[in-house]
This record gives structure tokens, C-alpha cells and sequence, in this order.
């Protein structure tokens, strides 16, 4: 779950539970100053052989634009031509560079490859209402990502820009239209909306269970609000928990024979109760928080194999690197995350694409519960640091398969080093680390990035 208005973890929603817990690190870096690694002994540069290693596998990029021609990207087509789930990564929120780089890669894959669904680390219902206005409903983009995408780093002129390309393409392409899905749990809010067509299904499809789910939906609906109910006791938490449960069991029973149409009403009644169930979490307990995280990673992982299962749609999957990987750079927080629930279920028919980049400007926010996202900027990568190897090849931008590439480079990426990698919030001191080459099946390199165009 992206930001919103509130510090949402590393990547979404469990930050919060960070801040709320008191452990978050408010980020020492500032925009007024770039922010650089702890003063330690300088490590010995990377060796030369591994830089000439990767130059020989790096594709350069023409630009991270989606504008122009997208020859260059076909190398990197290849590369996932297996693939029905692409997950795209960022290593931070907020970086214009890697919104732009999405646009540019969905569009090719929508061209090149007949892929035709866009996910992101969102709430499944804002993307229902986003995938409404593709197919022709009312507005404008600045308007729906204003409405859906509010106080999030994704809120942002590169995703008003998506959004308008995708609307424009169902216009051109009726044949071919493109959707966007959300595959997260419902924050910061679930909407009454979700709650309305779960109860107007399934009071066509069952109407002797109609009351019953109007008792149980009462108390719980319209949700617009998930940091004031981890506010609330966790006795009442886990009682709302499992009064979504019932509702979800009760719509269940129906499925088979319900048709394709009632699939959808089931899965949304899951999404309210995965929701609930996530909002269990005990702030005071760290097995509480890590198995929220899980669950969370889970439900989207589950998200986007059902919409792959049900629509047979390829589909490009944008999450923070963390959620994308296969690793974590946080693994005592982040155990078992989406990206290996995705490898282990689909195959060869997933591949996770991540991010580096050696310097510039983002988003983040302070730990606390009320932060705006702010820009934030750090230095040059320092050497020992995975981004500085990588910015020592002869491209200012580039891709590399990090499965085919050189021995000598595989080994070096191989071992976990520090990198930058920023979330909901931000620290340097130390930075995490990650072994790179062992996290994603392909790699974008990025020489330098700047904070998101505002709105």
C-alpha cells in the first residue's frame, strides 16, 4: 500500500505500523543536502573486470522517456518473452525517472508483446475505479488520479500521463484495450463502493443471505479511514476481522454456481476481509507486524494471479523493488514477499525487472503518522556500494539480464553490498544491503533521478 497521508513502512501500508510501534528511523537525509553514507573506511573499488564484464551485457537505454521510439527496448522485451507477469520494480517512490520508465515500458510491452493489464502496489478498489474510467467512464485523468491516487507518491503528472495514454489507446484500440488493477489491500480506505457490489451481487445471487450481510457489512462500511481503526482496540479489530470473514464465506457458498460475473463479487468480499484480517496487527508485538507484512504480500501476490487467472491477460506488475524481488533488503520485516509467491507459482512465467540508481533526488516522509512526502536527496554512490560498480559501465542508462551475464559480474552482484533503497521512509545510517544479482532477473541501471513532477 502506497503512503497516502500517512508513513506507510519501507514500501506501504506496514510501515505505519513502524511509526505507530516507534521503531521507524526518521530519514536523516534532506533536501537541502545530499545525503552520503557513514564515514567508514573507504572499501577497495570494484575490479575493472567486473565493470568490463557488465559492459559487454549492458544494453544501453535511449532515454527513460516514453516518448520516441522504443527500439531499444526490445533486448529487454526478449528477455521476458516467457513471461505472463512482469514485475517492474523502483527503488524509491517517488523518482520521476522511474515513473516515466514505466509508462515507457508498459506501452512498448502493449505494442510489442500483447501485454494489456497495469498493476500497482494500490488498493484494488482505486484501481477498479481507475480500470472504470479506461473503459470509457467520466472524467479526465488529473481528475481520477487526484480522486484515487490522493496524498500518494503516485500522485503525480506521470501516472496522470499513463493514465491518459491507456484511456487513449481503448480509444484507438477497442479491440485491444488495456486495464489497470490494483493489487493491494484496501488503504487507506476500502470506499463504500466495494462494499455496495458485493451487496447488490450477491443479493441478486442469494437474496436469503442479504440480510445477513447487510448486518455484518454494517459496522464495518465504508472504511474510508485504516489509520484511525489501528487505532482501535485489538479485541474490536479482531471482532470486525472476523465479521468480514462470515460475509466472505457467506458470498462464497455461491460461487460455483454464480457464474463468471459473481467470480468478481467473491474476490471483492476477499479483498474486505484481507483487509480486516491485515488490520489485526499487534503494533506491540514484532511476530504480529511481520506476519501482517506476509499477509500482505501474500493477498498481492493472490491478487494478480486472480486477475491473470481470470482474464488470461499478460500484465505489468509496478511495486517497490522489495515487492517485485526476490529478496528483501529488509528480510527480518519482509521474510517472504510477493515476488516469490509469484516465481514459485508461475515459473518461468514470471520475471521481476529491478531498479538502481546512483544518485539523486526522491520522495520520502518522517516517521510520523500525519507527514507529507517530501523531496529527498543523497550523493554519488561510494564505493562498496552495489550502484557505484554499476555506474563505472561506459552507459549513463542501461539494462543488463543479470541470469546470462558474465561469471566475474554474476559473482560480484552476487554478494550482498549496500544500496539505496528508500520507501515510506528513508535512512543512510547504515544503509541496507542487498545482493543484487540474486534479487531480480533483470536489472535497470539508472545514472541519476529527480523527484516526481507534482500535480
Amino acid at each position: 500500500m502506497h503512503g497516502y497521508r500517512k508513513p506507510i513502512g519501507r514500501r506501504g501500508l506496514l510501515a505505519l505500523t513502524a511509526a505507530l510501534a516507534a521503531t521507524a528511523v526518521a530519514a536523516p537525509a534532506t533536501s537541502a543536502a545530499p545525503a552520503v553514507p557513514s564515514a567508514s573506511p573507504t572499501p577497495p573499488a570494484s575490479p575493472a573486470g567486473v565493470v568490463r564484464a557488465l559492459e559487454g551485457a549492458a544494453h544501453p537505454l535511449r532515454s527513460t522517456e516514453p516518448s520516441g521510439s522504443t527500439a531499444d527496448l526490445r533486448a529487454l522485451s526478449a528477455m521476458v518473452r516467457h513471461a505472463t507477469v512482469v514485475g517492474l520494480g523502483e527503488a524509491t517512490h517517488g523518482s520521476h525517472e522511474f515513473f516515466a520508465m514505466k509508462h515507457r515500458v508498459f506501452q512498448h510491452l502493449v505494442e510489442e508483446r500483447g501485454f494489456t493489464t497495469f498493476a500497482l502496489e494500490m488498493s484494488w478498489s482505486a484501481g477498479l475505479r481507475i480500470d472504470e474510467y479506461l473503459q470509457a467512464g467520466s472524467g479526465d485523468p488529473r481528475r481520477i488520479a487526484q480522486e484515487t491516487l490522493a496524498g500518494s507518491p503516485w500522485e503525480r503528472r506521470e501516472f496522470v500521463r499513463l493514465i491518459g495514454w491507456m484511456r487513449d489507446h481503448n480509444r484507438r484500440h477497442p479491440d485491444r484495450r488495456v486495464h489497470f488493477m490494483g493489487d493491494d489491500l484496501g488503504a487507506p480506505k476500502l470506499g463504500d463502493h466495494i462494499f455496495e457490489r458485493v451487496l447488490s451481487s450477491a443479493g441478486t445471487a442469494r437474496p436469503e443471505a442479504l440480510p445477513r450481510l447487510k448486518e455484518l457489512y454494517a459496522g464495518l462500511r465504508p472504511f474510508d479511514d485504516i489509520f484511525a481503526h489501528l487505532r482501535k482496540p485489538l479485541p474490536q479489530r479482531k471482532e470486525n476481522a472476523a465479521r468480514a470473514q462470515e460475509a466472505l464465506d457467506l458470498v462464497t457458498e455461491y460461487q460455483e454456481a454464480g457464474g463468471e460475473d459473481y467470480a468478481w463479487t467473491v474476490h471483492h468480499a476477499r479483498n474486505i476481509a484481507q483487509t480486516f484480517a491485515f488490520a489485526t496487527i499487534d503494533l506491540a508485538d514484532p511476530a504480529s507486524v511481520t506476519a501482517a507484512e506476509r499477509l500482505r504480500d501474500q493477498a498481492m501476490a493472490d491478487n494478480v494471479l486472480w486477475w491473470q487467472r481470470q482474464t488470461g491477460r499478460r500484465m505489468l506488475l509496478s511495486a517497490h523493488n522489495g515487492h517485485v524481488g526476490y529478496l528483501s533488503a529488509h528480510p527480518d520485516m519482509y521474510p517472504r514477499t510477493q515476488g516469490p509467491v509469484l516465481r514459485d507459482r508461475l515459473g518461468r512465467d514470471y520475471a521481476a525487472i529491478g531498479f538502481t540508481f546512483a544518485g539523486g533526488s526522491f520522495l520520502t516522509k518522517d516517521a510520523s503518522l500525519d507527514g507529507d512526502w517530501k523531496p529527498v536527496s543523497v550523493a554519488a554512490a561510494r564505493p562498496g556500494m552495489h550502484e557505484h560498480t554499476l555506474d563505472r559501465v561506459g552507459y549513463r542508462d542501461f539494462y543488463v539480464d543479470l541470469r546470462t551475464a558474465p561469471a566475474q559480474a554474476r559473482a560480484w552482484l552476487d554478494r550482498p553490498r549496500p544500496v539505496y533503497d528508500a520507501g515510506s521512509t528513508f535512512t543512510t545510517d547504515p544503509l541496507p544491503t542487498l545482493a543484487i544479482g540474486r534479487a531480480y532477473d533483470v536489472l535497470v541501471h539508472l545514472n541519476r533521478v529527480r523527484v516526481a513532477d507534482e500535480l
